[in-house]
């Protein structure tokens, strides 16, 4: 009787044990030094992947920033030669301008004195060569002295140089001298844009006073943008003409962009920086000026055997990938196996010792999953 009691307890203590398991199998289902068991539902249930080791290019580059920016002679101020008030201003910025477009109108007194002294200079001209062509007929002809014929010349240059001088005053406000020659005398100057463009500043408003020294409208011609961008000094010897460049506007867009390092400069500035001209590879609208980039000028490059940066487990000294040693029965039997790598880029890791790994089927998704092993 005893016996059966022993025999009775064995049976509990067998079912109660049977229910503690776990209903489902632990992903890592077997462990055995640098050995990983798994079944083929579980690998697709995670959506693990094997890959192969494949070439790729790895770049040496130059990090560097800078901004978006148009060449000189695509930038131009309008200003004025004479001031005055501000009586037509119809731009506004972002309006789109085409060269000798009309752009303001200012009022000036002095230009309606200017062309009142033109008149008058004009007016005295014709009397004043008159009066040298004959003196110096009576020179010649040593009825009139050297002195008459002398002080008859000084006159008439004297105002032939004024005239020029006022002409070329009205020339530059944009005034025509034959229509002040005419009487037609106005009070306004009128301005054009001097490049095609978009206005990027409007710096006063109707009715305001301006001088000769006031930009009143910047314009910018968006035609050529171009990268300028700042490099260290201890970087500098690396960057050559014709490298590539690799840059995004990290405040508007995650995008890359390509680009091509055209000029590079010859001059240091206080902070150690030397300026490097950037051309786009292909014409690029939805930049605008003075947008701050971020970029990468390639060096170097070269060709390494690598792998998925998703594949490479690492601690604090070393890094390893997942080798499929065997598969049976529906079970990937997986090999931890030490690699040494190289250069990185955004998606590859160099390995070095690839020379171990070329045929085979290495897991190159899902791997944090198994990463604590």
């Amino acid at each position: 009787m005893k016996n059966i009691y022993i025999l009775l307890f064995l049976v509990l203590a067998i079912a109660c044990g049977n229910k503690e398991q776990p209903t489902e199998v632990n992903l890592n289902t077997l462990e055995k030094s640098n050995y990983i068991e798994i079944s083929r539902a579980q690998f697709e249930s995670q959506k693990m992947r094997f890959g192969q080791l494949q070439e790729q290019f790895f770049n040496t580059t130059v990090k560097t920033n800078g901004t978006i920016d148009v060449p000189p002679e695509n930038r131009s101020s309008v200003s004025t030669f004479i001031g005055g008030y501000v009586s037509k201003l119809p731009l506004l910025v972002g309006d789109k301008v085409n060269k000798g477009q009309f752009v303001a109108s200012l009022s000036s007194t002095h230009i309606v004195e200017i062309q009142q002294e033109y008149l008058e200079v004009l007016a005295q001209l014709s009397y004043q060569k008159n009066e040298y062509m004959r003196q110096k007929t009576l020179f010649e002809e040593k009825i009139s002295s050297h002195k008459n014929y002398l002080k008859a010349e000084s006159i008439y240059k004297s105002s032939l140089a004024k005239y020029r001088g006022l002409r070329k005053k009205l020339q530059m406000t944009n005034i025509n001298p034959t229509r002040v020659e005419q009487g037609k005398i106005t009070s306004e100057i009128k301005l054009y844009a001097p490049i095609q463009g978009y206005v990027t500043k409007v710096n006063v408003t109707n009715g305001a006073f301006v001088s000769p020294s006031n930009n009143l409208i910047e314009i910018i011609n968006t035609d050529h943008i171009h990268l300028e961008l700042d490099v260290f000094e201890k970087d500098i010897l690396n960057v050559k003409k014709h490298q590539k460049i690799v840059f995004n506007v990290p405040e508007a867009s995650n995008k890359n962009f390509d680009g091509e390092v055209h000029l590079v400069g010859t001059s240091i500035d206080g902070n150690r920086i030397i300026k490097v001209h950037g051309h786009l590879n292909e014409e690029q609208t939805q930049f605008i000026t003075g947008m701050f980039v971020e970029a990468s000028i390639t060096i170097d490059s070269k060709k390494g055997i690598s792998i998925d940066k998703s594949a490479v487990l690492k601690n604090e000294l070393d890094s390893f990938i997942l080798v499929l040693k065997e598969e049976k029965n529906d079970t990937f039997y997986l090999e931890k196996l030490p690699i040494k790598t190289g250069l990185e880029n955004e998606k590859f890791t160099e390995v070095l010792n690839y020379n171990s790994f070329k045929v085979k089927k290495i897991v190159t998704q899902g791997v944090f999953m198994l990463s604590e092993l």
